[in-house]
């Protein structure tokens, strides 16, 4: 059980020094450019995770490929460029608006429409009241006359 406490205690520190290790040999302006590279793709594998935060195997991959295009004098955009070529708009967090990408762009939007159009013919369904003419009420009283 200590040794548990101890791993979870360790955790942040060797998850810092995995993010030191990748910057190691950069200038802060290259430093900067790959912290922010990081957090704007999207991991593959997690889906919900940019590769900065996800421990996949994949996410690894990923960010030594961004350091070795900075190290190697890319611009962000050939980076961005490449790196979508390859796996797709999906990697980037704010992808595009095109054609292909409409879906998710309007998704949400056409769900929340949708939702208030539900919500409100919900709401404004009414129920006629039974109305009782007095032919209704008249055999209605004859009927509890006889059953007395």
């Amino acid at each position: 059980m200590r040794t548990l406490f101890l791993l979870l205690a360790l955790l942040p520190s060797i998850a810092g020094a995995t993010m030191a290790a990748d910057v190691a040999g950069m200038d802060t302006s290259q430093e900067a450019r790959y912290r922010t590279l990081i957090h704007e793709l999207r991991c593959l594998v997690c889906q919900n995770q940019n590769i900065a935060d996800s421990d996949a195997p994949l996410a690894n991959d990923l960010r030594h490929q961004v350091r070795r295009q900075i190290l190697a004098g890319e611009s962000n955009q050939e980076i961005m460029d490449y790196l979508t070529q390859r796996y797709g708009d999906f990697v980037l967090y704010n992808p595009p608006f095109k054609m292909i990408t409409l879906l998710l762009w309007l998704g949400p939007a056409v769900l929340v429409l949708l939702a208030l159009v539900m919500a409100y013919l919900f709401t404004r369904r009414t129920r006629k009241p039974s109305t009782a003419t007095a032919l209704d009420e008249e055999k209605l009283r004859k009927l509890l006359d006889e059953n007395k």
